[in-house]
């Protein structure tokens, strides 16, 4: 059996997707409670971060081997359906139904809904709501959808008509965190699971800035952001917002599996941003005071800094400055939430 495979090529992103976690990620915890059929493809590939691919000689015990859920032909009427928990809890801004190397065996068609069941899963009495009525797809193409809708959600519903395949659902959306019920220890305020996000990044070549915010430490060298080789003055940069106000006490940046190709050192700049939207945050980041001056880096290494970080008061933004370019796994930034607005 040949070792060759494609690899579904990167696609221009909208707007909602640039900046927005993607809720239905495995590696949040999205998964599938229960799924109608999936005798071709289990549906937990589904929900694979990575880009689709392709091995055109692999089969297996059920035919041909696909990066995807599909499920077989239907031959009784009705159509094919799985009830999804979302990573996160979070306002979905948009969805990108990816049909990436389904050609004649993708969904023809698919409508999703979604309900907000904090407690468990979604039972027989659940309320749910369509956020995209019946949409037709074709094959191994992306197919984006923007969400105008404000309310949080915790599972979706995929219906497809009346059968086949999808090799990705991506669900980008804001993480929802309910403020008033926390306490003011200390907690990582840019993470995922705490409503952190990327705003806006310098390059991105061979990893998204958003992978720096995710749980635990990277698994590999493709898990974290990593930027070209530089050849030209000057250094990388990305912008990132908190998920909630805060002041900073502790700072951590992690550049596992980073041998030779991480950074020489880095700083950071930060500020509270109370107006304009993410495009004007660039331009205002360049004259943000620093937070972290600049430190040295080391290959394959978590570096803690705390008497280094000055007080500039609680903060909502960051400008994370990689010298002069390279990748890092990890940034954790450990400071107490202000949510009444001191």
């Amino acid at each position: 059996m040949s070792n060759d495979v494609i690899v579904s090529p990167p696609v221009e992103l909208p707007e909602f997707a640039r900046s927005r976690v993607n809720l239905a990620d495995a590696t949040l915890g999205a998964k599938a409670v229960a799924v109608s059929d999936e005798f071709f493809a289990p549906i937990e590939r589904m929900f694979n971060p990575e880009p689709a691919r392709f091995y055109p000689d692999r089969y297996d015990d059920h035919g041909k081997w696909m990066d995807g859920w599909e499920t077989r032909r239907r031959r009784n009427g009705g159509h094919d359906w799985s009830i999804i928990r979302l990573g996160l809890p979070g306002v979905i801004r948009g969805i990108d139904f990816d049909t990436s190397f389904f050609t004649g065996n993708f969904a023809p068609a698919v409508a999703l809904e979604a309900c907000n069941c904090a407690e468990g899963d979604p039972t027989s009495d659940s309320e749910w709501v369509t956020l995209v009525p019946s949409k037709s797809l074709q094959g191994n193409s992306h197919h984006f959808v923007e969400i105008s809708d404000e309310r949080v959600w915790t599972h979706l519903r995929l219906n497809i008509y009346p059968d086949g395949g999808i090799a990705r659902l991506r669900v980008y959306g804001d993480v929802a965190i309910d403020w008033s019920t926390r306490g003011d220890e200390v907690i990582d305020l840019i993470a995922l699971e705490n409503g952190g996000r990327q705003v806006a990044w310098s390059d991105a070549h061979f990893g998204m800035p958003m992978k720096m915010l995710k749980p635990g430490r990277g698994v590999n060298m493709g898990d974290g952001w990593e930027t070209r080789r530089r050849r030209e003055p000057g250094h990388d940069w990305a912008i990132f917002e908190l998920g909630c106000p805060g002041v900073i006490e502790r700072i951590e940046v992690d550049t596992a599996h980073f041998k030779g190709n991480f950074p020489a050192g880095c700083s950071i700049q930060a500020a509270r941003v109370e107006w304009g939207t993410d495009q004007s945050v660039i331009t205002q980041s360049m004259f943000w005071e620093t937070l972290l001056p600049e430190q040295p880096l080391t290959a394959d290494a978590i570096h803690s800094f705390a008497e280094q970080i000055r007080d500039l008061g609680p903060i909502t933004h960051i400008r994370f400055n990689m010298i002069p370019d390279g990748g890092v796994s990890r940034l954790r930034l450990f400071g107490r939430p202000v949510k009444d607005g001191k």
